[in-house]
């Protein structure tokens, strides 16, 4: 088990609730806080997060008191374990579960193909031998795909959804191309569509998609979102409410 010597406690601002992470492993960004923005619903919905990390995406899916039940699965076990003991500390280890286990293994015991209503994904966006690889593993792993590329992901989704189950997910704008073409190969049908940019003016960094399995031709590009005000570090109003702020802003 990590020592609570190398992790902090934090307050997520969102349902009160709080999350533990390593103080120099990976710690949860900006991303899955927008993929939550994003997803439309999950009321009575069973849900499974693939490749979860510190369990961020179910924690904050949690928050909205709606799905029947929630799935995380982590191929690193301390990031796993850690992961669990976030749910146990906020009383939320009877709907949802955190599965140590490799998303290129799946389906598995335990977790049978076609048997969720809604999959989401914050994939691993660097490919190996592109950009700087963190000196830890769970950095590394998180930002590059060390442990399975956006096909891997793609392909457990496609595999574990319902059809007509919906997948989320939120990507580089860069490698948009790429994940509409292995969304289709893995009859994951686009339906939703919206870019993340810094701030006005500025191109697209982030694009977060919906998805069908087995769905019909037809995607909606919604209005941009805009995640700084003017030139500091101030969000946009939509951001902050995101996180539960209100009209606050976070300096």
């Amino acid at each position: 088990m990590t020592s609570l010597v190398n992790e902090t406690l934090d307050d997520l601002t969102i349902g009160g609730l709080k999350i533990i992470q390593a103080k120099n492993g990976y710690r949860f960004s900006l991303d899955p806080v927008l993929l939550n923005g994003f997803i439309s619903g999950v009321k009575d919905y069973s849900v499974l997060d693939l490749g979860t990390g510190n369990g961020i995406i179910p924690l904050l899916l949690s928050a909205r008191n709606e799905a029947r039940s929630i799935t995380g699965v982590e191929v690193q076990q301390e990031m796993a374990e850690r992961a669990g003991r976030t749910m146990q500390l906020n009383g939320l280890q009877a709907s949802v579960s955190i599965v140590l286990g490799d998303i290129r293994d799946l389906p598995c015991d335990g977790l049978e193909a076609a048997a969720f209503d809604v999959v989401t994904v914050n994939p691993p966006y660097r490919q190996p031998g592109t950009g700087r690889v963190a000196f830890d593993d769970e950095r590394g792993m998180a930002r590059h795909e060390l442990a399975g590329g956006l096909d891997a992901f793609l392909r457990a989704a496609g595999a574990m959804l319902k059809s007509g189950g919906n997948f989320y997910v939120v990507y580089l704008a860069e490698r948009l191309a790429e994940l509409l073409t292995g969304m289709a190969l893995f009859n994951l049908e686009p339906k939703r569509l919206r870019f993340v940019h810094p701030r006005e003016g500025q191109s697209a960094r982030l694009v977060l998609v919906e998805g069908r399995k087995n769905g019909r031709p037809g995607m909606t590009v919604e209005s941009p979102l805009v995640v700084y005000q003017g030139e500091g570090r101030d969000y946009t109003g939509e951001v902050l409410t995101m996180y539960g702020l209100g009209g606050q802003r976070e300096g």
